[in-house]
């Protein structure tokens, strides 16, 4: 009687957890550079002497979508989207490098150039980057960083670090909605990798498709939740024929 309540028990935890996931990509269907979670179900025994047919249900986080989210264009100096597998480098709040997609920059009163959430953009050397008070910032496909002063000539402030992840190190979210290399070690700039200039990244999440996928969640745990109840009605049952045998 037991095996059908761990299955049951263990099914409904683990599509509660999937109907969070799903939930979250869902409120950042509209956040620039989202890349929706993914995950999966695993079945893992039940460790321990007579316990080997049970089976406890679990979902995985098996990562998120490498799929590009859809192009808008802004013709904003400071807008920029990462083309291909590339990501720009930030620094995170815990002081590491850390990567996004999220290309709408900004200047802040300091004269740094920073993200949209105040993070500070990291050049191709890993240091900040820093504007001059008053000055036009115009942005290149190479991720050259150009600033325009009145009755200055341009001058060339740096280079964002594009960094392309490989199959061998992984980029993985972090708590703060930050990806970092699975390894930990910062990912080496990519002097080949191109951007484009005055458009910014969508979000990759298909909110339809992840409706559709919440109601299924959503009937699989109400699914689970009967059979915990149809379990505890053939307890009773079992427990009042063994009284009348008794």
């Amino acid at each position: 009687m037991d095996r059908i309540i761990y299955t049951s028990m263990t099914g409904a935890n683990a599509a509660a957890h999937r109907q969070a996931v799903l939930s979250h990509n869902l409120a950042n269907a509209s956040t620039q550079g989202f890349r929706a979670e993914m995950s999966t179900f695993r079945s893992v025994p039940l460790q321990g002497s007579g316990s080997t047919t049970r089976v406890f249900a679990l979902e995985a986080t098996s990562g998120h979508s490498e799929v590009s989210g859809p192009v808008t264009r802004t013709g904003r100096n400071l807008d920029a989207m990462a083309m291909g597998n590339a990501w720009f480098a930030v620094q995170g709040l815990d002081g590491t490098e850390a990567y996004t997609r999220n290309g709408g920059f900004e200047v802040t009163q300091a004269g740094q150039l920073v993200t949209g959430n105040g993070l500070p953009v990291l050049s191709d050397g890993g240091g900040p980057i820093d504007v001059p008070q008053g000055a036009e910032v115009s942005l290149g496909s190479d991720g050259t960083i150009t600033a325009r002063t009145a009755g200055q000539p341009p001058a060339t402030l740096g280079r964002l670090k594009l960094a392309t992840p490989g199959a061998d190190d992984p980029l993985k979210r972090g708590d703060d909605g930050l990806f970092r290399a699975t390894s930990g070690n910062p990912i080496p700039n990519d002097a080949n990798a191109r951007m484009l200039a005055g458009a910014v990244e969508g979000s990759n999440v298909n909110a339809v498709e992840t409706m559709v996928g919440m109601i299924a969640a959503s009937r699989q745990f109400e699914q689970q939740m009967r059979l915990l109840q149809t379990a505890e009605t053939n307890d009773k049952t079992a427990s009042q024929l063994l009284s009348m045998n008794g």
